[in-house]
């Protein structure tokens, strides 16, 4: 890894007051979640195409509402992360929380990791499968209803189907996430980029709402489209690898 840039992320972290980290499948897969679209993600997999459908319709509303049961069976085997813990990213991105250097976390997952870290202000912009709801009734479901049920198709007492608080394809961006994932990027003067290809819309055009003074892309691959900033840097790394070495011994202000 390399040093020098090591050094001047922990810099903008310790001179910048208002962060926020913008984050997508790469940050959870260093905890065991696969992402959808990499090679080994899960529109990959060689059972994906589950009953002869594709991904993309398997977690879609017309999915959930014209096909149920094949809904319900195909998000029970891929989409419980109930036993998987938060990775370094997830930790140390808690602990800035924690100082007040982070005013919030704008993640695409769908898996809470974050709060499950410790993190409190999150915007998840995709939902999560950690809540549940009635279709009909609107009753709240614990995080772990739809995996514990017997029901091929889970039911309200009233009837309704009980869903995941998911976007599913074919659905609208939750507006309140959205609000405050736009208003918190819009106030930040550092923008953190993390486990992204910004390549699923309309979040990855969130971040153009960005004018702060530092701007820093952790990720694998390098990513070629991004705000204009006066001070930017690209490290091309596992982003909990990243901050597992901020994390190592020293904090930001140590490591400046």
């Amino acid at each position: 890894m390399d040093a020098e840039k090591l050094r001047l992320l922990a810099e903008y972290i310790e001179k910048a007051e208002s962060i926020v980290f913008f984050g997508g499948a790469g940050v959870s897969t260093e905890s065991g979640v696969p992402d959808f679209r990499s090679k080994d993600g899960l529109y990959n997999q060689h059972d994906v195409r589950f009953d002869g459908y594709p991904p993309e319709y398997l977690l879609s509303h017309s999915c959930l509402v014209s096909n149920p049961k094949v809904f319900f069976e195909f998000y029970r085997q891929k989409m419980n992360t109930g036993n998987i813990q938060p990775n370094a990213a997830h930790r140390y991105l808690a602990a800035l929380e924690e100082r007040g250097k982070l005013k919030a976390v704008v993640t695409q997952n769908i898996d809470g990791l974050h709060q499950k870290a410790g993190s409190r202000n999150v915007c998840e912009i995709h939902g999560t499968t950690q809540r549940n709801y009635c279709m009909q009734c609107g009753r709240p479901y614990d995080a772990d209803y739809i995996f514990r049920s017997d029901e091929p198709v889970p039911h309200c007492s009233c009837g309704g189907i009980i869903r995941c608080d998911v976007t599913l394809y074919e659905e609208a961006l939750p507006e309140d996430a959205v609000r405050r994932a736009v208003s918190a990027i819009g106030r930040a003067d550092m923008l953190i980029i993390g486990g992204t290809s910004l390549s699923v819309y309309p979040a990855a055009y969130y971040i153009n709402y960005f004018s702060g003074r530092y701007l820093a892309v952790i990720n694998k691959e390098h990513l070629g489209r991004l705000p204009a900033c006066e001070n930017t840097l690209e490290i091309n790394e596992p982003i909990g690898e990243v901050f597992g070495a901020l994390m190592a011994g020293q904090s930001p202000s140590e490591a400046g």
